[in-house]
């Protein structure tokens, strides 16, 4: 039998019984739940009614925070020359070309957010088997392939978050940390709620958004009203 701790017996108990709540309720049950000795990051589960095998039923897109993650997000940037300066110069932690894809063929990945100039998606489509388990791979969609590399990272590191549907169809993303106010947290549930909405795939049947929930990273989840959450 499982034994859990104190702590998560009493996040239990508050969240028992408790579902079908509008944002905001979950919002601040979760973030009052969220009491481990540091920063829980705060995260919503959305179960889609999708197939994502099927390129059609592919749900995958891009939304900025109003106020951002609370994650301090690493970018590396593939670039030659000019924009490999430009990127340096934007705050990018790790720049590079051939020798860049060399460290991550040798499993070296220190990095959050890969962003590359079109030219160099030669070099990178060596990486797909790597990168792409692991969200990772540049792509031209979500504004990671581009000359604009400064841009793309200041997006990166100022809150923006990708979004993909695995393969049972649930997209995963963190909305916040704990320590955010609860008005702030709400702000970034809602643009992300409203960000998958949005981006359902022409081949999706029936109904597209079927539960979302909302937990932190050592708490137990809560339901959201799908209705009440898509209305907003």
């Amino acid at each position: 039998m499982v034994k859990y701790a104190k702590r998560i017996k009493a996040a239990r108990a508050a969240l028992e019984g408790k579902s079908g709540l509008t944002i905001e309720e979950a919002v601040k049950l979760v973030k009052a739940n969220a009491t481990a000795k540091f920063d829980e990051t705060l995260e919503i589960a959305l179960n889609l009614g999708v197939d994502p095998r099927h390129a059609e039923q592919m749900v995958r897109g891009v939304v900025a925070l109003p106020n951002g993650t609370g994650k301090t997000v690493r970018v590396a940037v593939f670039a030659k020359d000019a924009k490999a300066d430009e990127a340096r110069e934007a705050g990018a932690d790790i720049v590079g070309a051939e020798d860049l894809m060399e460290t991550i063929q040798s499993g070296k990945i220190e990095f959050d957010r890969c962003i590359a100039t079109p030219d160099m998606m030669p070099i990178v489509g060596r990486l797909g088997k790597i990168l792409g388990p692991r969200n990772l791979m540049p792509n031209p969609r979500v504004g990671t392939v581009t000359m604009d590399v400064a841009q793309a990272i200041q997006n990166a590191k100022g809150g923006e978050v990708q979004f993909k549907a695995e393969k049972a169809g649930v997209v995963h993303a963190g909305f916040g940390k704990a320590s955010f106010d609860e008005s702030q947290l709400v702000e970034n549930v809602k643009a992300l709620v409203a960000a998958v909405s949005k981006a359902r795939p022409t081949g999706a049947k029936g109904t597209y958004m079927k539960k979302i929930s909302l937990s932190s990273t050592m708490g137990p989840g809560v339901s959201v009203d799908v209705a009440s959450a898509m209305a907003e």
